[in-house]
């Protein structure tokens, strides 16, 4: 067990316990009195949370929905912010934002279920990757906005980020993100067959 005690291990192992954290359900369970992996999409995100609230309190919603979205992002962030003050190598802090993402995805509160790591892959880049998560961030939104289908929009922007991600800076070890986005894109399947079938709801 000597091994727990390598600062590289207790980061990873924090960015996966962390990372897991289903805040989605535990906010809409707390505040809204309602289990959204038992309704809607049965998915733990923000924009699950905002569809089942809805029915209830539009208002409320509205507010769960946004505590989720920030709450996830937040939690890849701040081990981030953590192993950076610590000083902690690139490779490590690609390390954490690799292991938050598959913790959200895969939580180990969840039976190794959970989310579609949309919110903390975005949370996590913004640290590592700010210009392209920005330029993922702009066009999300006039997607979202344009299309209203909020899984077709995450994933675009996750293509305008790897893509940017080429150009701005061609010489660095592109694989974290490629495993992110591979990560990402897997666990929409789902949503992706319903695309090309044209069954994949809206957002209002």
């Amino acid at each position: 067990m000597d091994f727990l005690f390598n600062t590289n291990v207790q980061f990873f192992l924090a960015a996966y316990l962390i990372g897991g954290i289903p805040f989605g359900l535990l906010i809409a369970k707390k505040f809204a009195g309602v289990d959204i992996k038992n309704s809607g999409s049965k998915n733990i995100g923000a924009t699950n949370v905002l569809r089942v609230v809805k029915e209830k309190d539009p208002k409320l919603a509205k507010k769960l929905g946004a505590a989720t979205l920030a709450l996830d992002a937040l939690k890849g962030m701040v081990v981030l912010a953590v192993a950076m003050i610590a000083g902690m190598s690139e490779a490590t802090l690609w390390g954490v934002a690799v292991l938050a993402v598959i913790g959200h995805c895969f939580s180990p509160y969840l039976g190794f279920e959970g989310g579609k790591g949309v919110a903390t892959g975005m949370g996590v880049m913004m640290v590592l990757l700010p210009i392209e998560t920005l330029i993922a961030l702009i066009t999300w939104g006039v997607l979202a906005k344009t299309l209203k289908i909020s899984s077709l929009s995450s994933l675009l922007g996750l293509v305008a980020l790897v893509i940017s991600s080429f150009i701005i800076h061609p010489d660095m070890a592109h694989a974290p993100i490629l495993f992110i986005a591979f990560i990402l894109f897997y666990k929409h399947i789902p949503n992706i067959i319903r695309i090309v079938k044209g069954e994949e709801k809206r957002v209002a």
